[in-house]
Protein backbone atom coordinates (compact mmCIF):
# COMPACT_ATOMS: atom_id res chain seq x y z
CA UNK A 1 0.00 0.00 0.00
CA UNK A 2 1.34 3.31 -1.11
CA UNK A 3 -1.19 5.80 0.91
CA UNK A 4 -0.75 6.49 3.72
CA UNK A 5 -4.05 7.13 6.09
CA UNK A 6 -4.15 10.73 7.03
CA UNK A 7 -3.02 12.90 10.20
CA UNK A 8 -6.76 13.06 11.78
CA UNK A 9 -7.75 12.32 14.98
CA UNK A 10 -10.02 9.56 13.32
CA UNK A 11 -6.92 7.74 12.02
CA UNK A 12 -3.88 8.49 14.67
CA UNK A 13 -3.24 7.49 18.43
CA UNK A 14 -3.80 4.72 20.73
CA UNK A 15 -7.80 4.46 19.96
CA UNK A 16 -8.05 5.39 16.47
CA UNK A 17 -5.21 4.60 14.32
CA UNK A 18 -6.73 1.87 12.03
CA UNK A 19 -4.62 -1.95 13.29
CA UNK A 20 -6.07 -4.01 10.02
CA UNK A 21 -4.67 -6.81 11.60
CA UNK A 22 -5.84 -10.74 11.49
CA UNK A 23 -4.59 -12.77 13.83
CA UNK A 24 -4.77 -16.08 16.21
CA UNK A 25 -3.55 -16.44 19.66
CA UNK A 26 -4.05 -19.57 21.52
CA UNK A 27 -4.00 -19.40 25.22
CA UNK A 28 -2.94 -15.75 26.25
CA UNK A 29 -0.79 -14.49 28.90
CA UNK A 30 -3.13 -14.01 32.14
CA UNK A 31 -1.82 -11.75 34.92
CA UNK A 32 -4.57 -13.17 38.13
CA UNK A 33 -6.57 -15.60 38.55
CA UNK A 34 -9.53 -16.54 35.51
CA UNK A 35 -12.38 -17.91 37.10
CA UNK A 36 -13.16 -21.57 35.55
CA UNK A 37 -16.96 -20.51 35.78
CA UNK A 38 -16.62 -18.34 33.03
CA UNK A 39 -17.21 -20.22 29.96
CA UNK A 40 -18.32 -18.97 26.69
CA UNK A 41 -16.82 -16.43 24.01
CA UNK A 42 -16.85 -12.56 23.94
CA UNK A 43 -17.02 -11.11 20.85
CA UNK A 44 -16.70 -7.65 19.79
CA UNK A 45 -16.59 -6.07 16.34
CA UNK A 46 -14.43 -2.81 15.57
CA UNK A 47 -14.79 -0.51 12.78
CA UNK A 48 -11.20 -0.73 10.78
CA UNK A 49 -10.56 0.75 7.36
CA UNK A 50 -8.14 -2.11 5.35
CA UNK A 51 -7.70 0.76 2.87
CA UNK A 52 -7.06 5.12 3.52
CA UNK A 53 -10.25 6.73 2.81
CA UNK A 54 -11.09 7.38 -0.50
CA UNK A 55 -11.78 11.52 0.29
CA UNK A 56 -8.56 11.28 2.33
CA UNK A 57 -11.43 12.46 5.43
CA UNK A 58 -13.43 10.26 6.93
CA UNK A 59 -15.52 9.43 10.06
CA UNK A 60 -14.66 6.06 12.59
CA UNK A 61 -17.57 4.37 12.05
CA UNK A 62 -17.32 4.07 8.35
CA UNK A 63 -14.64 1.94 8.90
CA UNK A 64 -14.75 -1.94 7.83
CA UNK A 65 -15.70 -4.88 10.31
CA UNK A 66 -13.15 -6.72 11.79
CA UNK A 67 -14.43 -9.25 14.47
CA UNK A 68 -12.86 -10.42 17.66
CA UNK A 69 -13.55 -13.58 19.37
CA UNK A 70 -12.51 -14.35 23.04
CA UNK A 71 -12.74 -17.87 23.94
CA UNK A 72 -12.60 -18.17 27.51
CA UNK A 73 -12.51 -22.32 28.59
CA UNK A 74 -10.87 -23.97 31.50
CA UNK A 75 -9.04 -20.80 33.22
CA UNK A 76 -7.89 -19.69 29.71
CA UNK A 77 -8.35 -17.57 27.00
CA UNK A 78 -7.90 -17.63 23.13
CA UNK A 79 -8.52 -15.18 20.43
CA UNK A 80 -9.49 -14.97 16.83
CA UNK A 81 -9.47 -12.01 14.52
CA UNK A 82 -11.13 -11.65 11.10
CA UNK A 83 -12.61 -9.06 8.77
CA UNK A 84 -16.38 -9.45 7.62
CA UNK A 85 -15.86 -10.41 4.18
CA UNK A 86 -18.80 -7.64 2.92
CA UNK A 87 -19.53 -7.10 -0.29
CA UNK A 88 -18.31 -3.60 0.14
CA UNK A 89 -14.57 -5.19 1.68
CA UNK A 90 -14.14 -7.41 -1.16
CA UNK A 91 -14.80 -5.00 -3.94
CA UNK A 92 -11.97 -2.79 -2.49
CA UNK A 93 -9.81 -5.61 -2.77
CA UNK A 94 -10.18 -6.48 -5.98
CA UNK A 95 -9.43 -2.70 -6.40
CA UNK A 96 -6.42 -2.76 -4.09
CA UNK A 97 -7.72 0.77 -2.48
CA UNK A 98 -10.88 2.49 -0.58
CA UNK A 99 -13.74 3.06 -3.28
CA UNK A 100 -16.40 4.36 -0.82
CA UNK A 101 -17.12 7.96 0.20
CA UNK A 102 -19.21 9.92 2.43
CA UNK A 103 -20.78 7.94 5.37
CA UNK A 104 -23.56 6.42 4.34
CA UNK A 105 -23.93 8.05 0.96
CA UNK A 106 -23.36 5.54 -2.13
CA UNK A 107 -24.33 8.60 -4.29
CA UNK A 108 -20.62 9.50 -3.50
CA UNK A 109 -18.84 6.35 -4.37
CA UNK A 110 -16.49 5.10 -6.78
CA UNK A 111 -18.29 3.12 -10.26
CA UNK A 112 -16.68 0.33 -8.68
CA UNK A 113 -17.79 0.18 -5.25
CA UNK A 114 -20.04 -2.95 -4.34
CA UNK A 115 -24.13 -1.99 -4.45
CA UNK A 116 -23.59 -3.33 -1.10
CA UNK A 117 -22.35 0.05 0.76
CA UNK A 118 -22.38 -1.56 4.66
CA UNK A 119 -19.19 -2.54 6.48
CA UNK A 120 -21.01 -4.90 9.05
CA UNK A 121 -18.73 -2.76 11.66
CA UNK A 122 -21.33 -2.05 14.63
CA UNK A 123 -22.77 -5.82 16.85
CA UNK A 124 -21.82 -9.39 16.76
CA UNK A 125 -24.16 -11.58 18.36
CA UNK A 126 -24.78 -15.30 18.20
CA UNK A 127 -28.48 -16.53 17.74
CA UNK A 128 -29.53 -20.27 16.15
CA UNK A 129 -25.89 -21.11 15.77
CA UNK A 130 -24.68 -18.27 13.97
CA UNK A 131 -22.75 -14.86 14.55
CA UNK A 132 -24.63 -11.92 12.99
CA UNK A 133 -22.18 -9.17 12.21
CA UNK A 134 -24.66 -6.06 11.93
CA UNK A 135 -24.75 -2.32 11.21
CA UNK A 136 -28.15 -0.32 11.07
CA UNK A 137 -27.88 0.39 7.34
CA UNK A 138 -28.46 -3.35 5.53
CA UNK A 139 -28.95 -6.88 6.26
CA UNK A 140 -26.70 -8.80 8.85
CA UNK A 141 -23.52 -10.75 7.28
CA UNK A 142 -23.66 -14.20 8.59
CA UNK A 143 -20.61 -15.78 10.06
CA UNK A 144 -19.19 -19.14 12.00
CA UNK A 145 -19.27 -18.37 15.11
CA UNK A 146 -15.97 -20.89 15.83
CA UNK A 147 -13.74 -19.89 12.87
CA UNK A 148 -15.25 -16.49 12.24
CA UNK A 149 -15.83 -17.42 8.64
CA UNK A 150 -17.86 -15.25 6.96
CA UNK A 151 -20.84 -17.20 5.81
CA UNK A 152 -22.88 -14.07 3.10
CA UNK A 153 -25.59 -12.00 3.50
CA UNK A 154 -28.31 -13.18 6.27
CA UNK A 155 -31.84 -12.02 5.19
CA UNK A 156 -33.44 -15.81 7.13
CA UNK A 157 -33.89 -17.68 4.18
CA UNK A 158 -35.89 -14.67 2.51
CA UNK A 159 -37.86 -13.98 5.56
CA UNK A 160 -36.87 -10.38 6.06
CA UNK A 161 -38.05 -8.12 3.61
CA UNK A 162 -36.55 -4.37 4.92
CA UNK A 163 -33.27 -3.11 3.11
CA UNK A 164 -32.08 -2.54 7.08
CA UNK A 165 -31.82 -4.25 10.34
CA UNK A 166 -30.56 -2.81 13.90
CA UNK A 167 -27.37 -3.12 15.15
CA UNK A 168 -29.20 -3.72 18.66
CA UNK A 169 -31.11 -6.21 18.17
CA UNK A 170 -32.05 -7.96 21.93
CA UNK A 171 -32.44 -12.00 23.17
CA UNK A 172 -35.34 -12.38 25.24
CA UNK A 173 -34.63 -14.76 27.82
CA UNK A 174 -37.70 -16.22 28.83
CA UNK A 175 -38.38 -17.24 25.08
CA UNK A 176 -34.94 -17.17 22.79
CA UNK A 177 -36.36 -14.85 20.27
CA UNK A 178 -34.62 -11.89 18.67
CA UNK A 179 -35.93 -9.28 18.69
CA UNK A 180 -34.95 -6.39 16.26
CA UNK A 181 -36.16 -3.14 13.63
CA UNK A 182 -35.42 -1.73 11.13
CA UNK A 183 -35.33 1.79 9.85
CA UNK A 184 -35.07 3.56 6.52
CA UNK A 185 -36.41 0.17 6.14
CA UNK A 186 -37.50 0.34 2.38
CA UNK A 187 -34.33 2.61 1.34
CA UNK A 188 -32.35 5.69 1.98
CA UNK A 189 -34.42 8.23 3.51
CA UNK A 190 -37.61 6.59 3.60
CA UNK A 191 -39.90 6.99 7.08
CA UNK A 192 -40.24 3.24 7.79
CA UNK A 193 -39.73 1.40 10.41
CA UNK A 194 -40.38 -2.60 11.04
CA UNK A 195 -40.26 -4.84 14.14
CA UNK A 196 -39.54 -8.67 14.09
CA UNK A 197 -39.82 -10.85 16.12
CA UNK A 198 -37.64 -14.17 15.29
CA UNK A 199 -37.72 -17.72 16.79
CA UNK A 200 -34.53 -19.42 18.40
CA UNK A 201 -34.89 -22.07 15.17
CA UNK A 202 -34.83 -18.82 13.21
CA UNK A 203 -38.31 -18.28 12.03
CA UNK A 204 -39.74 -15.41 11.63
CA UNK A 205 -42.85 -15.12 14.71
CA UNK A 206 -43.96 -11.58 14.00
CA UNK A 207 -43.09 -7.94 12.11
CA UNK A 208 -44.81 -4.77 12.14
CA UNK A 209 -44.69 -2.04 9.60
CA UNK A 210 -45.12 1.68 10.55
CA UNK A 211 -43.89 5.09 9.51
CA UNK A 212 -41.89 7.74 11.64
CA UNK A 213 -42.87 11.26 11.21
CA UNK A 214 -39.42 11.43 9.48
CA UNK A 215 -36.81 9.66 8.77
CA UNK A 216 -34.06 10.10 11.26
CA UNK A 217 -31.73 7.98 13.20
CA UNK A 218 -32.90 4.97 15.36
CA UNK A 219 -29.82 3.54 16.65
CA UNK A 220 -31.02 1.66 19.49
CA UNK A 221 -34.43 0.38 21.11
CA UNK A 222 -35.49 -1.54 23.90
CA UNK A 223 -38.10 -4.12 24.81
CA UNK A 224 -40.73 -5.14 28.01
CA UNK A 225 -42.44 -8.30 28.26
CA UNK A 226 -45.52 -7.10 26.29
CA UNK A 227 -43.94 -3.25 24.30
CA UNK A 228 -40.95 -2.11 22.23
CA UNK A 229 -39.45 1.48 22.59
CA UNK A 230 -37.77 3.32 20.07
CA UNK A 231 -36.09 6.95 20.44
CA UNK A 232 -35.99 8.66 17.59
CA UNK A 233 -33.05 10.39 17.63
CA UNK A 234 -32.89 14.38 16.01
CA UNK A 235 -30.41 13.24 13.44
CA UNK A 236 -32.87 13.59 9.90
CA UNK A 237 -31.94 12.19 7.12
CA UNK A 238 -32.58 14.11 3.55
CA UNK A 239 -32.29 12.11 0.38
CA UNK A 240 -31.83 14.94 -1.72
CA UNK A 241 -28.67 16.53 0.51
CA UNK A 242 -27.22 13.24 0.01
CA UNK A 243 -27.69 13.30 -3.70
CA UNK A 244 -25.62 16.54 -3.71
CA UNK A 245 -23.08 14.78 -1.97
CA UNK A 246 -24.22 15.96 1.06
CA UNK A 247 -24.01 13.45 4.51
CA UNK A 248 -26.72 11.27 5.46
CA UNK A 249 -27.74 12.76 8.22
CA UNK A 250 -28.03 16.50 9.48
CA UNK A 251 -28.72 17.24 13.49
CA UNK A 252 -31.55 19.43 14.14
CA UNK A 253 -31.33 21.17 17.37
CA UNK A 254 -35.47 21.98 17.65
CA UNK A 255 -37.12 18.64 17.29
CA UNK A 256 -37.58 17.17 20.25
CA UNK A 257 -36.61 13.86 21.34
CA UNK A 258 -39.14 11.14 19.71
CA UNK A 259 -40.25 8.26 21.22
CA UNK A 260 -42.53 5.51 19.35
CA UNK A 261 -44.33 3.08 21.81
CA UNK A 262 -45.49 -0.04 20.59
CA UNK A 263 -46.95 -3.42 21.88
CA UNK A 264 -45.11 -6.31 20.61
CA UNK A 265 -48.17 -8.08 18.76
CA UNK A 266 -50.14 -5.22 18.09
CA UNK A 267 -50.13 -3.31 14.23
CA UNK A 268 -49.44 -0.61 12.97
CA UNK A 269 -52.43 1.59 14.44
CA UNK A 270 -50.95 0.91 17.87
CA UNK A 271 -48.21 3.07 18.09
CA UNK A 272 -48.02 5.65 20.36
CA UNK A 273 -45.67 9.08 20.28
CA UNK A 274 -43.94 10.58 22.78
CA UNK A 275 -42.18 13.90 23.22
CA UNK A 276 -39.06 15.30 24.96
CA UNK A 277 -36.90 18.25 25.68
CA UNK A 278 -34.86 19.17 22.05
CA UNK A 279 -31.60 19.35 21.53
CA UNK A 280 -30.77 15.83 23.18
CA UNK A 281 -28.86 12.84 22.08
CA UNK A 282 -30.35 9.67 23.36
CA UNK A 283 -28.53 7.00 21.70
CA UNK A 284 -28.10 3.65 23.78
CA UNK A 285 -30.68 2.12 25.63
CA UNK A 286 -29.81 0.48 29.24
CA UNK A 287 -33.28 -1.71 30.06
CA UNK A 288 -36.95 -0.97 29.78
CA UNK A 289 -39.33 -2.76 32.09
CA UNK A 290 -43.33 -2.43 32.77
CA UNK A 291 -44.74 -1.28 36.10
CA UNK A 292 -48.70 -1.60 35.27
CA UNK A 293 -49.67 0.81 32.45
CA UNK A 294 -46.56 2.80 33.09
CA UNK A 295 -43.39 1.34 30.96
CA UNK A 296 -40.03 2.69 32.34
CA UNK A 297 -37.07 3.31 29.99
CA UNK A 298 -33.56 4.22 31.19
CA UNK A 299 -30.75 5.69 28.65
CA UNK A 300 -28.04 7.78 29.13
CA UNK A 301 -29.18 11.20 27.20
CA UNK A 302 -26.68 13.84 26.44
CA UNK A 303 -27.53 17.55 26.13
CA UNK A 304 -27.01 18.14 22.62
CA UNK A 305 -25.56 16.65 19.68
CA UNK A 306 -22.61 14.33 20.46
CA UNK A 307 -21.90 13.47 17.08
CA UNK A 308 -19.46 16.57 15.42
CA UNK A 309 -19.37 15.08 12.39
CA UNK A 310 -23.12 15.63 11.72
CA UNK A 311 -23.23 18.97 12.22
CA UNK A 312 -26.68 21.10 12.14
CA UNK A 313 -27.76 22.65 8.95
CA UNK A 314 -25.31 26.05 9.67
CA UNK A 315 -22.38 24.11 10.47
CA UNK A 316 -22.93 24.44 14.11
CA UNK A 317 -20.83 21.97 16.18
CA UNK A 318 -21.39 22.23 20.24
CA UNK A 319 -18.01 21.96 22.36
CA UNK A 320 -17.52 18.78 24.22
CA UNK A 321 -17.01 20.87 27.64
CA UNK A 322 -20.91 22.41 26.74
CA UNK A 323 -22.80 18.99 27.14
CA UNK A 324 -23.89 17.39 30.06
CA UNK A 325 -24.67 13.49 30.06
CA UNK A 326 -25.54 11.53 32.73
CA UNK A 327 -28.25 8.44 32.95
CA UNK A 328 -32.20 9.18 32.53
CA UNK A 329 -35.24 7.23 33.35
CA UNK A 330 -37.91 7.66 30.77
CA UNK A 331 -41.55 7.11 32.43
CA UNK A 332 -44.61 6.23 29.32
CA UNK A 333 -48.12 6.32 30.53
CA UNK A 334 -50.27 4.64 28.63
CA UNK A 335 -53.24 5.37 29.96
CA UNK A 336 -52.44 8.86 29.59
CA UNK A 337 -53.02 11.88 26.79
CA UNK A 338 -50.23 13.83 27.39
CA UNK A 339 -47.74 13.03 24.65
CA UNK A 340 -44.96 14.82 26.75
CA UNK A 341 -42.54 13.41 29.05
CA UNK A 342 -39.67 14.81 31.21
CA UNK A 343 -36.89 12.00 32.05
CA UNK A 344 -35.45 11.94 35.29
CA UNK A 345 -32.17 11.82 36.23
CA UNK A 346 -31.07 8.95 37.96
CA UNK A 347 -27.02 9.62 38.66
CA UNK A 348 -25.01 12.59 38.41
CA UNK A 349 -21.87 11.56 35.83
CA UNK A 350 -21.86 11.29 31.97
CA UNK A 351 -21.53 7.21 31.47
CA UNK A 352 -22.45 5.28 28.13
CA UNK A 353 -22.41 1.74 26.19
CA UNK A 354 -24.54 1.10 28.78
CA UNK A 355 -25.02 -2.69 29.64
CA UNK A 356 -27.70 -5.11 31.46
CA UNK A 357 -27.49 -8.56 33.37
CA UNK A 358 -28.76 -10.59 30.03
CA UNK A 359 -31.07 -12.58 32.04
CA UNK A 360 -33.12 -9.49 32.99
CA UNK A 361 -33.94 -7.52 29.41
CA UNK A 362 -37.26 -6.15 29.71
CA UNK A 363 -38.13 -7.02 32.93
CA UNK A 364 -37.95 -5.20 36.16
CA UNK A 365 -33.90 -4.97 37.55
CA UNK A 366 -31.39 -3.19 39.66
CA UNK A 367 -28.09 -3.38 38.30
CA UNK A 368 -26.41 -1.95 34.96
CA UNK A 369 -23.07 -1.39 34.18
CA UNK A 370 -21.34 1.39 32.41
CA UNK A 371 -18.20 2.96 31.18
CA UNK A 372 -18.05 6.51 32.80
CA UNK A 373 -16.26 9.78 33.04
CA UNK A 374 -14.47 11.74 35.90
CA UNK A 375 -13.05 14.72 35.01
CA UNK A 376 -11.75 15.63 38.49
CA UNK A 377 -9.51 12.03 37.78
CA UNK A 378 -6.08 12.80 36.26
CA UNK A 379 -5.00 12.63 33.23
CA UNK A 380 -1.43 12.53 31.58
CA UNK A 381 -0.86 15.88 29.62
CA UNK A 382 1.55 14.32 27.33
CA UNK A 383 -1.34 12.37 26.04
CA UNK A 384 -2.77 14.69 24.01
CA UNK A 385 -6.55 16.32 23.66
CA UNK A 386 -8.74 13.42 25.27
CA UNK A 387 -10.02 11.83 22.18
CA UNK A 388 -13.60 11.43 21.25
CA UNK A 389 -15.44 8.35 23.32
CA UNK A 390 -12.63 8.61 26.28
CA UNK A 391 -14.19 6.84 29.63
CA UNK A 392 -11.91 6.30 32.68
CA UNK A 393 -14.26 4.71 34.55
CA UNK A 394 -15.90 0.82 34.42
CA UNK A 395 -18.76 1.33 36.76
CA UNK A 396 -21.45 -1.06 38.22
CA UNK A 397 -24.48 1.36 39.02
CA UNK A 398 -27.28 -0.32 41.00
CA UNK A 399 -30.33 1.70 40.08
CA UNK A 400 -32.02 1.00 43.45
CA UNK A 401 -29.92 2.80 45.79
CA UNK A 402 -28.31 5.13 43.43
CA UNK A 403 -24.77 3.69 44.48
CA UNK A 404 -21.41 3.42 42.02
CA UNK A 405 -19.16 1.04 42.06
CA UNK A 406 -16.00 2.14 40.01
CA UNK A 407 -12.53 1.20 39.04
CA UNK A 408 -10.68 3.90 37.93
CA UNK A 409 -7.19 2.06 35.79
CA UNK A 410 -4.78 4.94 35.73
CA UNK A 411 -3.84 8.49 33.84
CA UNK A 412 -3.52 7.10 30.37
CA UNK A 413 -6.43 4.83 30.40
CA UNK A 414 -9.69 4.28 28.75
CA UNK A 415 -11.97 1.64 28.50
CA UNK A 416 -14.45 0.25 26.04
CA UNK A 417 -17.89 -1.34 26.16
CA UNK A 418 -18.30 -3.52 28.91
CA UNK A 419 -20.40 -6.85 29.30
CA UNK A 420 -21.56 -9.08 31.97
CA UNK A 421 -21.04 -12.76 32.79
CA UNK A 422 -23.16 -14.49 35.78
CA UNK A 423 -21.62 -16.15 38.23
CA UNK A 424 -23.83 -19.22 37.54
CA UNK A 425 -26.70 -20.21 35.49
CA UNK A 426 -28.68 -19.41 38.81
CA UNK A 427 -26.31 -16.58 40.07
CA UNK A 428 -28.65 -13.21 42.11
CA UNK A 429 -29.20 -10.59 39.62
CA UNK A 430 -25.66 -8.56 38.98
CA UNK A 431 -23.65 -11.27 40.57
CA UNK A 432 -20.84 -12.23 38.09
CA UNK A 433 -17.84 -10.58 36.37
CA UNK A 434 -17.69 -7.48 34.05
CA UNK A 435 -15.38 -7.78 30.96
CA UNK A 436 -13.74 -5.04 29.19
CA UNK A 437 -11.39 -3.98 26.76
CA UNK A 438 -8.59 -1.36 28.42
CA UNK A 439 -6.83 0.13 25.94
CA UNK A 440 -3.28 1.97 27.31
CA UNK A 441 -2.78 5.37 25.58
CA UNK A 442 0.73 5.76 26.54
CA UNK A 443 1.86 2.43 25.51
CA UNK A 444 -0.82 2.36 22.39
CA UNK A 445 -1.57 -1.41 24.21
CA UNK A 446 -4.71 -3.36 24.66
CA UNK A 447 -5.89 -5.92 27.20
CA UNK A 448 -9.16 -7.65 28.33
CA UNK A 449 -9.68 -6.84 31.86
CA UNK A 450 -12.23 -9.33 34.01
CA UNK A 451 -13.57 -7.55 37.14
CA UNK A 452 -15.85 -9.04 39.96
CA UNK A 453 -18.82 -6.98 39.96
CA UNK A 454 -19.22 -7.16 43.80
CA UNK A 455 -15.84 -5.44 44.17
CA UNK A 456 -14.94 -3.18 41.02
CA UNK A 457 -12.90 -0.59 42.84
CA UNK A 458 -10.38 -3.30 43.86
CA UNK A 459 -9.65 -3.71 40.35
CA UNK A 460 -9.27 -6.76 37.87
CA UNK A 461 -9.32 -10.15 39.30
CA UNK A 462 -7.63 -11.48 36.01
CA UNK A 463 -5.56 -9.30 32.91
CA UNK A 464 -5.65 -10.79 29.88
CA UNK A 465 -2.74 -9.62 27.83
CA UNK A 466 -3.34 -8.92 24.00
CA UNK A 467 -0.01 -8.99 22.14
CA UNK A 468 -1.25 -6.10 20.20
CA UNK A 469 -2.55 -3.09 20.29
CA UNK A 470 -6.68 -2.66 19.17
CA UNK A 471 -8.37 -0.25 17.84
CA UNK A 472 -11.34 1.35 19.29
CA UNK A 473 -14.60 -0.65 19.03
CA UNK A 474 -18.26 -0.13 19.07
CA UNK A 475 -20.22 -2.92 20.61
CA UNK A 476 -20.15 -7.04 21.50
CA UNK A 477 -21.83 -9.50 23.39
CA UNK A 478 -21.28 -12.62 25.34
CA UNK A 479 -22.30 -16.39 24.41
CA UNK A 480 -21.91 -18.81 27.01
CA UNK A 481 -20.52 -22.75 26.17
CA UNK A 482 -23.27 -24.79 25.24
Amino acid sequence: MTTLFPATPEFSGALYRPSRLEAEVVDLEIEGTLPTSICGAFYQVSPDPQFPPMLEQDIFFNGDGLVSAFFFKDGKVSLRRRYVKTARLMAQRREGRSLNGIYRNAYTNDPLAAADNTTANTTVLKHNGILLAMKEDALPYAMDPDTLETLGVHDWNGQIKSTSFTAHPKIDAATGNLLAFSYEAKGDGSPDMAYFEIGPDGQLLHEIWFQAPYAAMVHDFAVTENHVVFPIIPLKVDLERMKRGGQHFQWDPEQAQLFAVLPRHGKASDVRWFKGPANAFQGHTLNAFEEGRLIHLDMPVTSGNVFYFFPQEDGFIPSPESLSSSLFRWTFNLDSQNDQVEPQPLNDYPCEFPRVDDRYVGRPYEHGFVIAFDPTRPYRAENGPMPFQFFNLLTHFNLKTGASDSWFAGDSECFQEPIFVPRSADAPEGDGYVIALLNHIADYASELVVLDSRDMASGPVARVKIPFRMRMSLHGSWAPAV
